[in-house]
């Protein structure tokens, strides 16, 4: 086709609008839209192509957050990331940013979208949902935690910008720039998401109340029961928390909205920890549900709130119903924190030999005494107990009642005694019962 100023244009398969001289003539090349590279081929060779593609674009990832929001998820995650580990994959963040990534135009302009931080050490899987976030373009990556939180806690800026090359991932603000090498996403196990099915449902207030009263009377070790874990026992609409060490025993005591039946199980003291920080807000539903070997706690709604996913033990918990005393024939009513603060001195002077401080009850008088080897002896004084009952002197290690005092949200407290060599009872109405067991006077 002849144009004017002996210029010519020529159709035909190019990669671009190219120009290109000759002697004495000009030539315009003009290549169509190039189809799909998968276009023209079988139908399971599209489909490897169409699966290619889809992974490119996974390895590109691009958003912008709310540092502040941001960091508070990366701590909260952070949280569960295995810190020895034979699988790198294990010691990192896994990062999915969704949203509509472009505009309708198909132009690369922001939109808000979320973005999942999923964290696992195969016993526990944590996914945390991050909401408005400005999401450029949708994708996933996996960065090592550590690095990850540390930078994000030490800029000061208000927004932070990741965006992630294959496995190269650059973390920057309006002042700094960082960049990170991760690992490939496909390496990361994965934690499994929520079910529809849900065994009973509770405010995040209660269920904080209820692991804080028991979780700190757990095992530190193994044994052939499984205490170093809370057991959870539901009864239609009356859920506890029973939690022990063998020397001591703790039941918390609420309600909860369930369905018919009973649910119990037992969850790793290490989850429940990992769960206190998925509540910072009192009033948001949690909802509990046991799969298989594991149990799934579900804050705030799917896919906006935080999701906690724990192996259970499935080993037995002992019998712990006989332990509690049926009778008892000496009764005190306490200052919480007048009592707390009087075992926190007389326990100044005792070691691991004679660590048992003294309690004797008389009259409204409550006297705490302490005596160690080499070390001296002291003896504290609480005027104006209610008490009811014999004289009595009894011993208990001190640490176990100041433990049980830090979790007490109750002003008064009620001790209920027996005798000096049987376990003695502090309850707080009827939601909470702590036996602890007595030590020798000797």
């Amino acid at each position: 086709m002849r144009c004017a100023g002996a210029t010519t244009l020529v159709i035909c398969p190019a990669d671009e609008l190219v120009r290109t001289r000759s002697l004495r003539r000009k030539f315009i090349v003009l290549r169509p839209p190039q189809p799909p590279l998968h276009c023209g081929l079988r139908v399971h060779e599209r489909e490897y192509f169409s699966c290619l593609d889809a992974t490119i674009r996974e390895r590109i990832m691009k958003l912008i957050c709310d540092r502040l929001s941001l960091s508070d998820a990366l701590t909260m995650a952070s949280g569960v990331v295995a810190s020895r580990t034979p699988s790198p994959a294990l010691m990192c963040l896994k990062l999915v940013a969704t949203g509509t990534g472009k505009s309708a135009a198909g132009k690369g302009t922001s939109a808000p979208g979320v973005l999942q931080i999923s964290a696992t050490d195969t016993e526990i899987g944590i996914v945390i949902t991050v909401a408005n976030v400005d999401v450029t373009e949708p994708g996933e990556a996996l960065i090592p935690a550590d690095k990850l939180n540390q930078i994000v806690r030490a800029c000061d800026d208000s927004t932070v910008s990741i965006s992630v090359d294959r496995t190269l991932a650059t973390i920057s603000t309006e002042s700094s720039t960082f960049k990170v090498f991760g690992y490939e996403p496909r390496e990361f196990p994965g934690v499994r998401k929520p079910s529809d099915r849900v065994d009973f449902e509770i405010d995040a207030g209660s269920l904080r109340r209820l692991i804080h009263r028991t979780s700190f009377a757990t095992a530190r070790d193994d044994s052939r029961y499984a205490i170093s874990g809370v057991l959870v026992d539901r009864k239609k609409s009356q859920l506890r928390l029973v939690a022990t060490d063998g020397r001591r025993l703790a039941i918390a005591r609420g309600t909860c909205k369930g369905g018919e039946g009973d649910a119990t199980f037992i969850v790793p003291t290490k989850a429940l920890s990992a769960l206190l920080k998925l509540m910072p807000d009192p009033d948001a539903a949690v909802k509990v549900a046991r799969d298989g070997n594991q149990v799934i706690f579900q804050v705030g709604e799917v896919g906006f709130g935080a999701t906690l996913v724990s192996s259970v033990d499935e080993r037995a918990f002992p019998p712990f119903e006989d332990v509690i005393p049926k009778e008892h024939d000496r009764r005190a009513t306490c200052d919480a924190s007048e009592l707390g603060g009087a075992i926190r001195r007389a326990s100044l002077l005792t070691n691991e030999e004679s660590k048992g401080v003294r309690m004797s009850f008389s009259g409204t008088q409550l006297t705490l005494t302490s005596r160690a080897p080499e070390m001296g002896e002291s003896e504290v004084r609480i005027e104006g107990i209610a008490y009811q009952g014999e004289p009595i002197d009894i011993a208990f290690n001190p640490s176990f009642i100041v433990d049980v005092l830090k979790v007490i949200d109750s002003e008064q407290v009620i001790i209920e005694m027996k005798a000096p060599n049987r376990p003695g009872v502090i309850k707080v109405g009827n939601d909470f019962t702590y036996v602890v067991m007595p030590v020798s006077l000797q």
